[in-house]
């Protein structure tokens, strides 16, 4: 087989799905994950560039789905060499579940819902796909946020989550490197995508393209070029780092 054997999680739009074109335009064979959107998956993975590129689905909250999916994924893909852990849930523009306005049964759902998808979902695919990646090295690529940094008010749970899988990923980087495989993160600020159009298209879409001094957000191609680009072979010695993607909107020491 040629090119590389690539999992993206959350690959059936957004930045997931630009991630997947730019690794099947590089000659790679990508399986396409997705949780519930079966249409928009299959329609990716007939336009992909290439051939070898297969669908594979998982609720990220399960971990039984998880790892039947990254050893189908492996399975048919002849191996895996890199993993990309895009997929992650992010509340409604208009609810969220702010400290005071949420019930405390709110709370409790928001948090869980939104750790066992963007952590500990992430944690259980990385569990998973290292058990392929061991014995022939490889990339494993973390899709987090501006928010872990400059917090989310109203989306404490996002933000703490994507804070959980910065750390995740560092740690991972020392356990990993061992084995040939190298961890790294990239941290998006606001992305043209369809979980963040309802923020982009509400009164507030002003400001938030203001945030940036270029008074705009990022495309998904610009993200998926910084994924393509760790995830190669002479990206080895930017494992442990996390770039952030922000577009000067939010700058940290």
């Amino acid at each position: 087989m040629t090119g590389r054997a690539v999992l993206v999680t959350g690959a059936s739009r957004g930045i997931g799905r630009a991630v997947a074109v730019a690794f099947a335009a590089s000659g790679d064979r990508v399986a396409v994950h997705h949780r519930d959107s079966a249409p928009l998956a299959e329609q990716l993975v007939a336009a992909l560039p290439g051939e070898g590129h297969v669908l594979v689905r998982a609720d990220l909250a399960d971990p039984d789905e998880v790892r039947a999916m990254v050893d189908d994924a492996a399975d048919r893909l002849g191996g895996l060499d890199v993993l990309v852990n895009n997929a992650g849930v992010f509340g409604s523009a208009d609810a969220g579940h702010p400290i005071f306005d949420s019930s405390y049964e709110q709370w409790q759902q928001q948090w869980r819902r939104t750790l066992d998808v963007n952590l500990l979902g992430a944690a259980n695919t990385i569990w998973c796909a290292a058990r392929h990646l061991r014995d022939r090295g490889g990339r494993i690529v973390n899709v987090s946020s501006r928010g872990a940094f400059r917090g989310e008010p109203t989306q404490p749970a996002y933000g703490a989550s994507k804070a959980g899988l910065n750390a995740l990923g560092q740690s991972l980087a020392v356990a990993l490197a061992p084995y040939g495989i190298a961890v790294a993160t990239v941290a998006p600020g606001f992305v043209e995508t369809d979980m963040t159009n309802e923020h982009l298209k509400a009164p507030r879409g002003d400001a938030i393209r203001a945030q940036s001094p270029f008074n705009r957000v990022a495309q998904p191609e610009e993200i998926a070029a910084a994924v393509h680009w760790l995830a190669s072979p002479e990206a080895e010695w930017a494992s442990g780092t996390i770039v952030d993607l922000n577009g000067a909107s939010y700058l940290r020491t």
